[in-house]
């Protein structure tokens, strides 16, 4: 119920920044390929949250700015968002995205590959035609640190001996970089001083950990329409995440074996998932995750103290106590 209050808030305050971001997104996906405007729209329209771009026009805000271009420049960060989407739904062969047929079943892995590098492209373009070297340099080293990330996932997938340091770097890179550099360009974009910056930059770090975190736990405890995609996709995805790193270093050896048993299974069962997931909640897999987003909320709400009190404050203070209290 509190996620739920939060959440309308949240919405009602953010709805007319929302609504130019949307605005911003329909200009800037245009192509004259129709397949890449079909495909495009496809996952733009797919019921995504608009986070990554909201963070962008609210750190700007907060740090002063006034005007009205920042809409634009904050679609790259859906755009980038939603590239690493179609990219992910290729190498895990997924079947379902937010609750929708994933694009490449539907348009087969060649052409959502291709749509994702033009959403990649069209990002970088639209961030030169800003002329903020800058702006330029954060985005391009946050692209190649997220392409990195994906490199370091495949490198640790099925494997069950993956540390809570490995998967950290791995949610840091995929996750959380994306969300710091939005905060973070959205301090230069407004001239913030360095102070400003590097505190937006931290923010939205941990904002970005806390939320991998919190969805990496609901993979063991939430349902379909919560998740957008199948309950215990990481495990048939023979992902590691931290709630099955932590049951695996806290388990009995028959407990561990059984772990290793279902996880490294050529095929799983929905009773072999279900009872792992019991299994990785019984052990407080799922209990130790949704402290540590905890933590990551708490350090994240502290970097804000370097601006004065008001709205926009707030309104990030809150959407980092939604992200512990989500349920999709």
């Amino acid at each position: 119920m509190k996620g739920n209050l939060l959440k309308a808030r949240i919405y009602a305050s953010i709805r007319p920044e929302l609504e130019r971001i949307e605005r911003a997104i329909r200009r800037h996906l245009s192509s004259s390929v129709p397949l890449i405007e079909v495909v495009g729209r496809y996952i733009m329209e797919s019921g995504g949250k608009r986070l990554r771009p909201l963070l962008m026009v609210l750190s700007s805000k907060l740090c002063g700015y006034q005007g009205d271009q920042d809409a634009d420049l904050s679609v790259v960060f859906e755009f980038l968002h939603a590239a690493t989407l179609l990219h992910d739904d290729v190498v895990d062969n997924a079947e379902i995205r937010r609750t929708r047929p994933a694009a490449n079943t539907l348009w087969g892995n060649p052409a959502v590959v291709l749509v994702g590098d033009f959403l990649y492209s069209k990002a970088i373009l639209m961030t030169v035609l800003y002329n903020d070297l800058r702006i330029l340099e954060v985005l391009s080293e946050t692209t190649t640190r997220m392409a990195e990330g994906e490199v370091l996932q495949l490198i640790h997938s099925d494997d069950l001996e993956t540390d809570e340091a490995a998967y950290m770097e791995v949610i840091l890179r995929k996750t959380a970089v994306l969300m710091s550099a939005a905060c973070r360009i959205g301090a230069i974009f407004a001239q913030a001083p360095a102070a400003q910056e590097k505190a937006l930059s931290d923010y939205g770090r941990h904002l970005g950990l806390a939320f991998q975190l919190i969805d990496d736990a609901l993979d063991y405890v939430g349902t379909v329409d919560e998740l957008g995609k199948p309950v215990g996709n990481d495990l048939q995805e023979g992902k590691a995440t931290l709630p099955l790193i932590y049951a695996m270093a806290h388990a009995e050896a028959r407990h561990r074996n059984l772990i290793r048993t279902v996880f490294t299974a050529e095929r799983q069962t929905p009773e072999d998932i279900q009872a792992l997931q019991q299994l990785v909640r019984e052990l407080g897999g799922v209990d130790y995750t949704m402290q540590r987003a905890a933590e990551h909320v708490a350090m994240a709400k502290e970097k804000l103290e370097v601006f004065s009190p008001g709205p926009i404050k707030g309104l990030l203070q809150d959407i980092a106590d939604y992200v512990l209290c989500r349920r999709s």
